[in-house]
Order: C-alpha cells, then sequence, then structure tokens
C-alpha cells in the first residue's frame, strides 16, 4: 500500500510520514499535484495558519485535483490538524477565508476570556469517542492524543463528529464524512494511540 502525503509547506511532513512508515507502508511525498496520480490513501497534515494554508493549496494547483480524486474518484483521505480546518466553507483567523467547503462549517477561535483556558491548546489531552467511527476500531475509553492549535471546526452537521475534547468548550477533535476522515489532533504524535488511528484509516 502507498501512502501520499501532500507537501505545501505547511510543514509537519516528515513526522507524519514516519509514523506511516513505521506501521510497515510505502509513504511518498508529493509536492507537485501530477504526482498524486495513483494514490491509494491521501493525507493533508498541516499547522499554521487557514488563511496560509488555502493560500498554499490554491497557489500550488492542489485545490482542483484534490477534489476530483477525493470527492469524485472517493480515495480515502486524512486532514491532520489544519488539514481538517481547511476541509471547512471558512475560516476567521484574521478575517474571513473561503476554504475547500467540503465539510460545510466554520473555523473560529478556542474562546479563552474568563475560563483560564491558555492559547494555543498545546500537549496531551484525552478525546471522548461520540459513535461508531473506522478511526476507532478497537480503541476503547478515552485515549490521550496530542494537539497543537487555537482555532476548532464547527461542522454544519454535528452528526459527522466522531470526537470531542473539552478545553473550555467541548470542540470537535475528528471528523467523519464517507470517505473523508479528519482529526484536530495529531495522531502521528500521539504514540500508541495515534498508531492506531493512522494503521485503522489505511485498513479502510
Amino acid at each position: 500500500m502507498d501512502v501520499h502525503i501532500i507537501n505545501c509547506q505547511l510543514g509537519n511532513i516528515r513526522s507524519v510520514a514516519n509514523a506511516f512508515e513505521a506501521l510497515g507502508v510505502t509513504v511518498t511525498i508529493v509536492s507537485t499535484p501530477e504526482d498524486l496520480a495513483g494514490a491509494e490513501k491521501i493525507v493533508l497534515p498541516g499547522v499554521g495558519s487557514f488563511a496560509d494554508g488555502i493560500k498554499n493549496l490554491n497557489a500550488f494547483g492542489w485545490v482542483d485535483i484534490l477534489a476530483e480524486t477525493v470527492l469524485q474518484k472517493k480515495t480515502p483521505f486524512l486532514g491532520i490538524c489544519l488539514g481538517m480546518q481547511l476541509l471547512a466553507t471558512k475560516g476567521t483567523e484574521n478575517g474571513e477565508h473561503a476554504g475547500l467547503n467540503w465539510i460545510p462549517g466554520t473555523v473560529l477561535k478556542i474562546p479563552s476570556s474568563g475560563n483560564g483556558v491558555r492559547i494555543p491548546h498545546i500537549g496531551w489531552d484525552d478525546i471522548t469517542i461520540r459513535q461508531n467511527s473506522r478511526l476507532y476500531l478497537g480503541i476503547t475509553g478515552s485515549p490521550d492524543v496530542y494537539f497543537l492549535h487555537s482555532f476548532h471546526f464547527i461542522p454544519d452537521d454535528r452528526s459527522i463528529i466522531t470526537a470531542t475534547c473539552k478545553y473550555g468548550i467541548e470542540f470537535a477533535a475528528s471528523l467523519e464524512a464517507d470517505n473523508i476522515f479528519a482529526t484536530q489532533f495529531h495522531p502521528e504524535k500521539s504514540q500508541k494511540a495515534g498508531l492506531a488511528i493512522l494503521k485503522n484509516f489505511l485498513d479502510f
């Protein structure tokens, strides 16, 4: 099996590749849309701002080929952290910015006033699995996973939220819609639980 990891200058590529390689699969880091041909699984990782992320996807020509491959051909897709947020209709960091709109919804900043919450949300936190999800097969309890973010994704359809986390507010920790999977946390940095989640993605 071959996992294609998209490199559009959003960082965090090598650690994601290392995690998949630890699971015994071939990893291809793709820097141009043409290299996406024949992908069996697609991963979009990322850290940083929504504005920079969507700007890079557009500038490097990823938007149309991703829509064709993921939305039309139904290739399994995993968005990680910023890669999850970019699926939204819009992001609100430093103004409003249109996202991919694959999953209708809005990305908002985690509120911090009056509740003692420090932004960004950094470090280990437990998640609550809300429903049966292919990402969490065989995973029980409330696994601890690693977060690094200041914004969170509010989907219009709350039924696609598969896990939540509480940090001042309860927010979506992961989403699942058909062949599209997304995590706000970093499974590649979440040790045993994270590798189990990535393995479940591979098995889809």
